[in-house]
């Protein structure tokens, strides 16, 4: 299939001069870095957080209901 892509005049060159000196083509050294993408992309595993809850009761009474300002407060004390 034929698609137009853009690419930087630097990057161009480079590739022309590496598709010469390894007497392949541009559209070669492209496909070769796609499939090594795609491929890296196939393998990586999904991201999984762990686990990070903790045993307990939830907060301290006195917080149970308490606001986003009254938990800075305690988090932070002055400086809040």
């Amino acid at each position: 299939m034929k698609t137009t892509i853009d690419i930087a005049d630097p990057l161009l060159a480079e590739a022309k001069q590496v598709a010469a000196r390894k007497h392949t083509t541009v559209r070669a050294l492209v496909e070769d870095g796609l499939r090594l993408v795609l491929e890296s992309e196939r393998d990586r595993k999904p991201f999984k957080l762990r686990d990070g809850s903790v045993s307990g009761n939830g907060p301290r009474p006195d917080l149970r209901d308490a606001g986003h300002e009254d938990w800075l407060r305690v988090v932070y004390g002055d400086r809040a």
